[in-house]
């Protein structure tokens, strides 16, 4: 296990989140790249991994243990709970990733209490990053070689000097605002796709100042707003709703988000 005394003293749920991201991580690293990994294809077509169970599996196993009056809500395996307070979880965000072989893909394990978000962490093992924060107390990093930094977004202040990141084009379509992210890719100064929670926390970082998908679940995008709102940032839904459970996610350094909020509110 990964020991920040300093931080986990701040945050007994903070420190649960942590052993339940070791625990995360100890799995999905011994199933990466597997010869037998078995995957299966969803309703909604995407795919999942006996990874993905199992780790939600394991999470669920070791909140019911510290926090048996907790609620759960995950990915694989749906609601469990009636409480306040509420786990959010994504096992394995990034499965495309996971069952091709490319290291980007993360657990992301999200803590509301009374609908407000109050612990996140996110988990890399593969890239060797790890994620994470509290309401009030900011949001941090640790880097491969261990180093710890507290986050902090950009002061780009001008579209025209923005590097965006996306997850893909073909959702923009999907939902009708095909017309609108072009604008928006037209108006930056720079624009890649790398995709899931990685794009939203390198707004947190400070590396990219706008993050932006149209089509999200609550599991995919509670970690990551509440670390780019600690890192100085802002979230919300295409529509501005600063909640995280309504659909899709628009990350940013604040200073960009209106402007890129009107760009991407055109419609096909």
């Amino acid at each position: 296990m990964r020991h920040y005394p300093a931080l986990m003293d701040k945050s007994a749920d903070l420190a649960l989140a942590f052993e339940c991201a070791d625990a995360a991580d100890a799995i999905t690293m011994a199933r990466f790249r597997s010869v037998d990994l078995h995957v299966e294809t969803k309703p909604d077509l995407t795919p999942v991994s006996d990874a993905d169970r199992a780790v939600e599996t394991r999470i669920r196993e070791l909140i019911l243990a510290a926090r048996p009056g907790d609620a759960v809500l995950g990915e694989e395996f749906g609601s469990a709970g009636d409480s306040k307070r509420l786990w959010i979880l994504d096992p394995i965000d990034g499965t495309k990733n996971f069952v091709r072989g490319v290291p980007v893909w993360a657990t992301l394990i999200t803590l509301s209490v009374a609908d407000e978000l109050t612990v996140a962490v996110v988990s890399a093992p593969a890239m060797r990053r790890r994620w994470w924060a509290t309401k009030g107390q900011g949001a941090w990093t640790s880097d491969p070689d261990g180093t710890l930094r507290r986050l902090g977004v950009s002061a780009v202040a001008t579209l025209s000097d923005a590097f965006l990141s996306f997850s893909g084009v073909g959702q923009w379509a999907r939902v009708g605002r095909r017309t609108g992210f072009l604008s928006l890719t037209e108006a930056v100064w720079r624009t890649r796709a790398f995709g899931d929670f990685w794009s939203h926390l390198m707004v947190a970082e400070g590396a990219v100042d706008i993050a932006c998908e149209p089509e999200v679940e609550y599991y995919d995008v509670a970690s990551v707003a509440l670390i780019v709102a600690e890192a100085g940032g802002r979230f919300s839904a295409l529509d501005g709703d600063p909640r995280a459970d309504q659909g899709s996610a628009v990350s940013t350094n604040a200073l960009l988000h209106e402007p890129t909020l009107t760009l991407l509110s055109q419609r096909d």
